[in-house]
């Protein structure tokens, strides 16, 4: 995929940081000495956690150039690198691993948790956070507009793997872990219109849809995939619709 956009990203962050407030709210440590926000993106949940952490090392890390970049420029007494999460592991001095919203890219995070928490000292977190909501209508219509155009072939593979049942990730982590909460919450949010629901998955699910579309195609794809949403998400009495986004949260401990 092509890198991504922290403008376009942005332009929900209130919603966007929703669910790292709630994470962050989960995490049963008082002090920290150093916490890592794995893909930290433009640097809004890192901000969280400073906040929450005033006297703790906090990195960011992430895989994007353009959200690293961003997130400097917010926070530019912090340090933030380039990190791959699909192998990454943290150091033992560090008791907070926290991701928000980005395993869900690692197909093999379910193998990856195990490393990270192993990695972590006693008493460590890792607080992860994932959308599940590969079965919403916002989903289910990008993966039926790939299936009815000229992309078909290119698009086959497009849509990420739904997640596993939450009983398969205790099972993973409770072996490495004195504790393990794992829960969903479904976020309603209310947007202008269907056109926003489009720029809001634009910035995230969409892009393995349309980033290897040229011009045209990606043109054709948004229009079809706009007819599609505001079919599914009907205006409600003020004119705005109401985007169902279901997430994963699990806080294990070591």
């Amino acid at each position: 995929m092509n890198d991504w956009s922290p403008a376009t990203y942005l332009k929900f962050e209130d919603e966007r940081t929703r669910p790292a407030r709630d994470l962050l709210a989960q995490v049963p440590l008082g002090r920290v000495r150093k916490a890592i926000d794995m893909g930290c993106g433009p640097g809004n949940s890192t901000q969280l956690i400073v906040e929450r952490f005033p006297e703790a090392e906090v990195v960011g890390l992430d895989s994007s150039p353009a959200m690293l970049e961003e997130a400097r420029k917010r926070l530019p007494g912090l340090r933030f690198d380039a990190a791959d999460a699909t192998t990454w592991v943290p150091d033992a001095t560090t008791d907070l691993v926290f991701a928000n919203a980005i395993y869900q890219w690692v197909p093999q995070h379910l193998e990856q948790f195990p490393r990270v928490l192993a990695a972590l000292p006693e008493g460590g977190v890792l607080a992860v956070q994932m959308p599940d909501n590969m079965a919403e209508p916002s989903h289910e219509s990008m993966r039926a507009v790939a299936r009815s155009g000229p992309w078909v072939e290119r698009l086959k593979n497009a849509a990420r793997a739904t997640l596993p049942a939450p009983r398969v990730y205790y099972d993973a982590l409770k072996p490495f872990a004195r504790r393990v909460e794992i829960w969903h919450t479904a976020y309603n949010h209310a947007l202008a219109d269907a056109a926003a629901i489009v720029e809001w998955v634009r910035a995230t699910g969409l892009r393995p849809f349309i980033d290897p579309l040229s011009p045209a195609e990606r043109e054709a794809f948004l229009a079809a995939y706009l007819a599609r949403i505001a079919e599914a998400y009907p205006p409600l009495v003020d004119g705005k619709v109401l985007l169902r986004f279901p997430r994963l949260f699990i806080v294990a401990q070591r």
